[in-house]
């Protein structure tokens, strides 16, 4: 996922009305003027978010009749999660290596060994 995509996501869900509106369309699609109902905001404002959540690519309306309804693009989220994954994985190893060291210095042989036995299964 290129980096600039990856800074349009988080920009977009960096506002709490945006995150609020993503959890929203998390349970089903909603009109700008369902997702507007909650909020002291004209239906413009509301519109301002949607499209920066499109921009990002979080969000798609389509065409239905009379009703263009917000989408929530799932696969976006996947693709977050994989690039937070990948951090914690590393951070994970970091800390194991420290609880390592640490066990070392303190002669803690049982902790090496339930840190190796953990390992191999």
């Amino acid at each position: 996922m290129d980096d600039s995509k990856l800074t349009r996501i988080f920009a977009a869900l960096a506002d709490p009305t945006r995150r609020d509106i993503v959890t929203r369309l998390a349970v089903s699609d909603a009109t700008v003027g369902e997702l507007a109902e909650p909020y002291g905001v004209s239906i413009q404002a509301v519109s301002k978010h949607i499209k920066v959540l499109a921009d990002a690519g979080l969000v798609t309306q389509r065409k239905d009749a009379q009703r263009r309804p917000c989408h929530l693009e799932a696969e976006v989220f996947d693709l977050m999660t994989k690039w937070i994954e990948r951090y914690r994985q590393q951070a994970q190893e970091r800390y194991e290596r420290l609880d390592d060291v640490l066990a070392e210095m303190r002669g803690d042989e049982h902790l090496n060994r339930q840190r190796q036995q953990g390992a191999a299964s």
